[in-house]
């Protein structure tokens, strides 16, 4: 995508306000600044059916909302790692916020519903702090998402990769959530899949309930907490590019890489699969 290879936080606040409790669900396009990044928004009415603080992250709720009606929203949800926009309820004025789809490419098309993983801010309660039956305005799907399949599956690289490795710190774990639960990795073909997810503390492991599901999946989960102290934490401590290091790269040509989480991570973790000898072009990031 880009420009947008190198921005990697995925969600931007902006004010609270008050909102409508009536579900329009006209579509409009309107002139919001995109600073580039993609086609304009078509909003859409979209209502809250649930917003619940996470239950292994003091800091993030769980948000969950209908998919808007119009231009068959739910089918252009087609590659994890996609993301919406999402601002309050007829507020043109509003700064949107660039939110990574959580739920996987199945759910949404059964269910018809964007999962979102979200931490609180002074400026985005008009997200965090709704409920059942609120609305807000939801874009499109936007973005390309990780381009596993291109990347990952065929032969513009030579040939498959067989071991492939997820790294996301923080809230970046939602897009890489979506990632294990679309079934795109494909670990019953033999392939190796480990993500290794950072932390500052236990308490911020989002989707740590989780995580057996995942191993059960074929997915090695290595969670890495970089403030332990007092905490009770006995598993890998420091950063997860650190965890990288110790545990190295086997046959880095058969690597791909996927990675959703701060700049500074991104660029480490890119360093040092870089220096293994990863192919550059299967080292994929989602914005």
């Amino acid at each position: 995508m880009g420009s947008l290879k190198k921005i990697l936080f995925i969600t931007i606040p902006c004010v609270a306000l008050a909102f409508s409790p009536v579900a329009l669900r006209t579509r409009r396009v309107t002139p919001t600044p995109l600073f580039g990044w993609g086609p304009d928004p078509v909003w859409g009415a979209a209502t809250v059916e649930y917003s619940v603080q996470s239950p292994f992250h003091s800091d993030c709720v769980h948000l969950r909302v209908t998919v808007p009606s119009g231009e068959e929203d739910a089918s252009k949800f087609e590659i994890p790692g996609q993301y919406v926009q999402v601002k309050i309820a007829g507020d043109d004025e509003c700064k949107p916020s660039f939110i990574a789809v959580a739920n996987s490419i199945q759910s949404v098309a059964e269910e018809g519903c964007y999962e979102f993983l979200i931490k609180k801010t002074e400026n985005n309660d008009y997200l965090t702090g709704t409920k059942e039956g609120d609305v807000l305005d939801v874009s499109q799907i936007l973005g390309g998402g990780f381009s596993i399949t291109e990347n990952f599956d065929g032969f513009k690289f030579d040939f498959p990769t067989q071991n492939i490795m997820m790294f996301a710190a923080g809230t970046g774990i939602a897009p890489i959530r979506s990632v294990i639960e679309s079934g795109v990795l494909k670990p019953e073909t033999g392939r190796s899949c480990r993500l290794y997810y950072g932390c500052r503390s236990p308490s911020e492991m989002a989707y740590a309930e989780r995580f057996a599901e995942w191993e059960a999946a074929g997915v090695q989960v290595v969670p890495v907490v970089s403030q332990p102290e007092g905490t009770g934490w006995n598993g890998r401590t420091g950063y997860i590019q650190n965890a990288l290091e110790e545990d190295g790269v086997v046959a880095p040509k058969n690597c791909g890489a996927i990675m959703c989480g701060m700049k500074g991570m991104a660029d480490s973790v890119k360093d040092v699969l870089g220096r293994a000898g990863v192919i550059e072009g299967r080292v994929l990031t989602n914005f």
